[in-house]
């Protein structure tokens, strides 16, 4: 928890939200006391009553005269529902105040670009996923889009708006269905690249031994996009005292796991069997969420006390992180397709200052050997 009041507040507001979004506080329900939520932020009231301030001007909430805070059951205003053109203006306005408001609170603009794809990428796993395997919008993608299957990771989402933002956007398509599941997309012609950070444990290097096994005499380019942290994302404070893999086997201990075939998975196996750890006394090892993201929420929601993640995840959700292994996250790009105009655009990010400081400011990445090319024929 950030360590000032002012920022105790907007801490209280974006917790308050999450849960309305999440439907766990329904339409008219009575928020907690402002003295109770007092002590349980260990803040003065001021603090909280400025949160549900904010939340009012919001419009999520409602303050009733003795009967408390609640949560709203309309959008404000008199009458009718507010016109299309206002409700553009008034979200552009919020949005413009949560960019001054970072800005003054010390944040450089690369801080404030994190922040929306974190918070962006945490919204997304509050909608319906589409079913895993399905074709990126049902198949109809137009001719100029770039097709991305993979492992999940903010930076490529970060990528994929930084793309939209271009004077020349650039739509990409992602299908977040892990590593394994991208390369062979790539191998079927059903992506143009993927993403991917699988580590072979028999040369212990990443990537390279498992797209020259998926994809045989085929030329491609791996385009390096980070180096990240992957590790236990905890609840602050790590009450459960974890501190090694070999902890999930523990009885008083449940686990969240990533899906087969991505690249967490991999790794956590492999590490499990090298440890002399059966997988099945692991509580909860058969419970999988297909996103770092998904990981990091049913932790932040307590329905699991770890899960193996990347750092940018477990700092999305304001939770703890025990860091394990730096690995690598490769962009798999076909050779035909490297000197196409999308893909050039694609390239031109990644290696821009503008991405590498928005990377950067997620914490948990390195950005070192961001753009590294290497060919595989």
């Amino acid at each position: 928890m950030p360590g000032t009041e002012s920022y105790v507040y907007l801490e209280i507001a974006e917790t308050v939200r999450r849960l309305i979004v999440a439907g766990e506080f329904p339409i008219g329900e009575r928020l907690p006391s402002v003295r109770d939520m007092a002590e349980r932020w260990k803040c003065t009231p001021n603090t909280v009553s400025r949160a549900y301030t904010f939340l009012q001007r919001e419009g999520l909430v409602t303050a009733h005269r003795g009967g408390g805070t609640r949560v709203a059951s309309q959008r404000p205003g008199f009458g009718s529902a507010p016109s299309p053109e206002w409700q553009w203006a008034t979200l552009v306005n919020r949005a413009e105040n949560y960019l001054l408001e970072a800005l003054a609170l010390g944040n450089t603009p690369a801080h404030a670009e994190a922040a929306l794809a974190a918070a962006i990428s945490r919204w997304q796993e509050l909608r319906r996923r589409p079913a895993p395997g399905r074709a990126p919008n049902d198949g109809k993608v137009g001719l100029e889009a770039v097709r991305f299957s993979g492992s999940h990771d903010l930076t490529v989402e970060l990528l994929i708006r930084m793309l939209a933002e271009r004077p020349a956007p650039v739509e990409v398509t992602a299908d977040f269905i892990g590593s394994l599941g991208g390369l062979m997309a790539v191998a079927r012609g059903e992506a143009d690249l993927c993403g991917t950070h699988l580590w072979d444990e028999a040369t212990g290097e990443y990537n390279v031994p498992f797209v020259q096994r998926v994809l045989p005499n085929r030329s491609v380019v791996l385009l390096t996009l980070v180096e990240r942290l992957q590790g236990l994302i905890v609840a602050m404070g790590n009450p459960l005292g974890l501190t090694g893999l070999s902890d999930l086997a523990r009885g008083d201990v449940r686990t969240i796991n990533r899906q087969p075939g991505s690249g967490t998975r991999v790794w956590l196996d492999a590490q499990l069997k090298n440890a002399g750890v059966d997988a099945g006394s692991i509580g909860g090892y058969g419970d999988e969420e297909v996103t770092h993201i998904a990981v990091a929420r049913a932790v932040a929601e307590q329905r699991a006390d770890v899960g193996l993640g990347i750092s940018a995840a477990a700092t999305a959700y304001g939770l703890d992180f025990i860091p394990l292994a730096q690995e690598r996250y490769d962009l798999v790009i076909p050779a035909e397709l490297w000197d196409t105009s999308r893909l050039r655009v694609l390239r031109e990010v990644v290696g821009s200052d503008s991405f590498k400081e928005a990377v950067g400011a997620l914490g948990g990445y390195d950005v070192s050997e961001t753009g590294a090319e290497r060919r595989l024929n």
